[in-house]
């Protein structure tokens, strides 16, 4: 019979992947409420995929030049980016990461601690 319920078609939902918030230094709590308004977002506009979210820190990037993204992230925005599935980005420091050529962070003025953002193509590219 668990097979039988394997078969069943899922409910339609977005689900959201979640990198770097291990070394965001985001409080459990504020994670937790910022993930479920992107959810809900999510779902008001209908979407049922896969979307990612970046908890990205410029003030811990260690030795590195503070605007410099840390490289492994910057590899994991360029495989998400071919996907076409929506990213997004938490700026837990100072600054956003640089984003890919022809992409840029939209502030998502929607909530309201205007650390959120989402990844869109520049117009005309």
């Amino acid at each position: 019979m668990k097979f039988l319920n394997f078969l069943k078609p899922k409910p339609a939902q977005p689900t959201i992947e979640s990198y770097g918030q291990l070394n965001s230094h985001v409080e459990p709590e504020q994670m937790q409420s910022l993930m479920e308004w992107l959810f809900a977002s999510l779902m008001a506009a209908g979407y049922e995929g896969k979307s990612h979210i970046i908890w990205y820190d410029s003030d811990a990037c260690g030795g590195r030049l503070r605007h410099r993204p840390d490289p492994s992230l910057e590899q994991k925005v360029k495989k998400v980016v071919r996907s076409g599935e929506p990213i997004f980005l938490y700026r837990c420091g100072g600054r956003v990461s640089l984003p890919p050529t022809g992409y840029y962070w939209r502030m998502m003025d929607e909530h309201p601690s205007m650390r959120i953002y989402q990844l869109e193509v520049k117009d005309g590219e």
